[in-house]
């Protein structure tokens, strides 16, 4: 008996529907490029790496296996780090992005958004956002859940690619509440991405039924001991499943991990890199999985983009180079690890003075950078201060802040013995570590010193017995049961590098109590500072009280040497 011929067709319909599909699609992925987007320095005209070199390359793989096979997302930090992602972040704010254009130019598929991202402010990446958004480019965080349990951004987006289907799903980095101000991403909490993102990849591909299945996150590779909330790439690489590849951001550490089923890619940062991973689907349903890390020429920028964006090449550098005031001496950032120097004092001075306060926290932003004496322009605000901090002013009781100074200071150094070091240093004999074998073994932006008080640091006494506090600036008594008004940036205030915490002793609920005020971005402050006064000089801070490492002439010799190591002579 034969067969209707509709059901001959609806089951060959069924046979050719149940068949993988197969093809190849080209992933390529950027990330941590923090405004690295011309190949040019606005002052000197030096070539650097950029967004311009990376498009050479994209348009290179698009011309050689076809546009429709190729993928390119991005992991997040693209709107903070560069004179011209603050310029159009906070200045140039009538027209659209500058960032959202040059994405849209270069036909970015996605976008992660990063801590740095969110950094920027409401007003900025909800901006963003909504551009992005017009170009069809989604900004994936699907791990910042508002009240309501559904994400304040697109979680993932489905692509034809190659002939496949593929599943890009994006999440930002969960540590947020620990670097950022409540105020900076009200409206949502951050969700570490495990179990979170393996829950949601079930979910979302029982209803897609992905060829491929991409999980871009901005979060550090890690050591994939499940401990480090901020850097879960590794946790998720080793135990995702149904996942073919991981991008992973951050910590700007170039890394690429394989097996035969997923793979890890991180770029590093600043457009350096560009990682390329060819995934393709046989019709047996068999799968290979190609990472590679492509270094990009910086000498190779794409012309025509070059081009497109001059107009606004040349107003970020009008803005840069305008003159703000002049300095009477050279400003040296390392000369922080050694003790008082201008370029501490000047910190300092701006957020005590800019917040009211008793008493200053700050750390070195910049490791080994120079502003020259004489004229200062906008440019020399990122060597002086290259973070978006905006300054805090919190309330601490005396032991608090020497408990606090305690324990910055026991990152910084060790407990000396004669022939030893002071330093809390390493030598690791890799290049990619400044400018020599040596470096510190903690960050360096979290060596806070403080102004307002004098006090000492013995550098042969253990941990808990360093830090002598003998009185305030003016000599007045400084009481440890007393409260004080404390300036700091806002990552500090928000817990960064675990000072206001494993330091101070507080709570996230006494951090919240004891927060007094809040004001602008301390770059900000910096540069009225310099509208203001004109020419600013070493030396002439007041009530900036004082602080040593003692006892005095062992610590110099000492610390001396480690200067060698760190610096060269």
């Amino acid at each position: 008996m034969k067969k209707p011929y509709s059901l001959v067709i609806l089951a060959a319909l069924l046979a050719v529907a149940c068949q993988p599909h197969a093809g190849s699609v080209h992933v390529l992925s950027t990330n941590d490029v923090h405004g690295a987007w011309f190949d040019s320095t606005y002052v000197g005209g030096r070539t650097v790496p950029s967004l311009f070199a990376v498009n050479h390359y994209v348009d290179s793989i698009r011309r050689a296996d076809g546009p429709a096979s190729v993928l390119l997302i991005d992991a997040g930090d693209c709107l903070q780090g560069d004179n011209a992602a603050y310029y159009y972040n906070y200045v140039d704010t009538t027209g659209e992005h500058l960032f959202s254009r040059l994405v849209s130019y270069m036909r970015y598929d996605a976008v992660v958004v990063g801590n740095h991202d969110v950094e920027t402010g409401h007003a900025v990446y909800d901006r963003v956002t909504a551009q992005l958004a017009s170009h069809k480019i989604p900004f994936l965080a699907g791990n910042a859940l508002k009240p309501d349990g559904s994400s304040y951004w697109p979680e993932y987006k489905v692509f034809r690619k190659g002939g496949l289907k593929v599943l890009v799903l994006g999440y930002t980095n969960a540590n947020m509440a620990a670097w950022l101000d409540r105020s900076i991403w009200s409206g949502m909490e951050f969700v570490s991405l495990v179990p979170f993102v393996q829950n949601r990849i079930d979910a979302i591909k029982a209803k897609v039924k992905p060829d491929v299945t991409i999980v871009a996150v901005h979060s550090g590779v890690g050591v994939g001991d499940g401990q480090v909330l901020e850097a879960q790439g590794l946790d998720l690489f080793r135990s995702l499943r149904g996942v073919d590849l991981v991008v992973t951001s951050h910590d700007h550490r170039p890394r690429i991990e394989s097996t035969d089923s997923i793979a890890l890619v991180n770029t590093g940062s600043k457009a350096h890199n560009l990682s390329h991973t060819v995934i393709t689907l046989s019709k047996d349903g068999s799968k290979t999985i190609a990472p590679s890390l492509i270094h990009v020429d910086k000498s190779k920028a794409d012309p025509e983009m070059r081009r497109a964006f001059a107009e606004d090449f040349s107003k970020v550098r009008q803005f840069t180079v305008k003159e703000a005031g002049s300095i009477d001496k050279d400003m040296l950032t390392r000369e922080s690890f050694a003790g008082r120097c201008f370029y501490i004092d000047f910190i300092h001075y701006v957020q005590r003075t800019g917040a009211g306060a008793d008493i200053s926290f700050a750390a070195p932003l910049s490791f080994n950078k120079t502003v020259k004496a004489g004229p200062v322009i906008f440019n020399d605000m990122f060597t002086i201060y290259p973070f978006e901090n905006s300054l805090y002013l919190m309330r601490l009781s005396g032991e608090e802040i020497r408990n606090y100074l305690e324990y910055s200071y026991d990152k910084w150094i060790v407990t000396y013995k004669p022939g030893g070091h002071v330093f809390n240093m390493t030598d690791r004999d890799d290049a990619r570590y400044f400018q020599s074998r040596w470096s510190f073994n903690y960050p360096s932006y979290n060596f806070d010193s403080a102004s307002g008080l004098n006090y000492t640091v013995d550098i042969t006494k253990p941990f808990g017995s360093r830090v002598v506090i003998s009185s305030m600036a003016d000599g007045s008594k400084f009481d440890p049961k007393s409260f004080y008004k404390v300036a700091m940036t806002s990552y500090r205030a928000a817990g960064g590098g675990d000072l206001i915490f494993k330091g101070a002793g507080l709570t996230r609920d006494q951090r919240e109590e004891r927060t007094l005020a809040r004001f602008p971005e301390i770059r900000d402050l910096i540069y009225r500072y310099f509208e203001e006064h004109g020419e600013v000089k070493a030396g002439s801070f007041e009530g900036m009280g004082d602080w040593k490492f003692v006892p005095e002439k062992t610590a110099k010799k000492a610390i001396s040497e480690d200067m060698t190591l760190l610096f060269g002579d």
